[in-house]
């Protein structure tokens, strides 16, 4: 069914500014879509487990792992949301200690180049992005991301609107 992208929109109503932790002008007008990777990375790589080490400590070990094709697939989903919205797609990573996203960066630049040119790509590093959703919401058109950082950031952005469940 290629089911591999969460989209996680973050929109705050007018009825509900009052249950958002941030102030009324900081996400007045919110309307942000994460687009989560879903069947990759760090959740599903291999190998992943736990092992017994030899001086008798135990380590816990998961692998992030995305190929190509499934970077490509999950970017072209951002840009086609993008070219209805605002044509902004911002790509969040870790490229600057992991290899796996800094190939995630290098595909994302190719397939708007190659395929997207009208949209404005920009790239955040996640901890960074963590700290810009709270202090500047409205900055983000469409965000998108991996498995693992993408779950962590649309929490965050649920938030943002007073709850998780909105």
């Amino acid at each position: 069914m290629q089911l591999f992208g969460n989209l996680r929109p973050a929109i705050l109503y007018p009825q509900l500014a009052g249950a958002s932790s941030l102030r009324p002008e900081i996400v007045a007008g919110l309307d942000i879509m994460i687009v989560r990777e879903l069947t990759g990375g760090i959740y599903f790589g291999q190998p992943r487990g736990i092992r017994e080490l030899d001086d008798g400590q135990r380590q816990g070990f998961n692998t992030l792992v995305y190929a190509e094709h499934e970077i490509e697939r999950i970017v072209r989903s951002a840009c086609e949301i993008a070219m209805k919205r605002d044509k902004r797609v911002c790509s969040v990573d870790k490229a600057n200690v992991l290899e796996c996203t800094e190939l995630w960066r290098e595909v994302a630049i190719r397939v708007v180049e190659d395929e997207y040119p009208e949209i404005e790509l920009s790239h955040m590093y996640v901890d960074n992005a963590a700290m810009q959703l709270v202090k500047w919401p409205k900055q983000f058109d469409v965000m998108v991301t991996t498995n693992m950082f993408g779950d962590i950031l649309s929490d965050a952005a649920a938030m943002l609107t007073g709850s998780i469940g909105m």
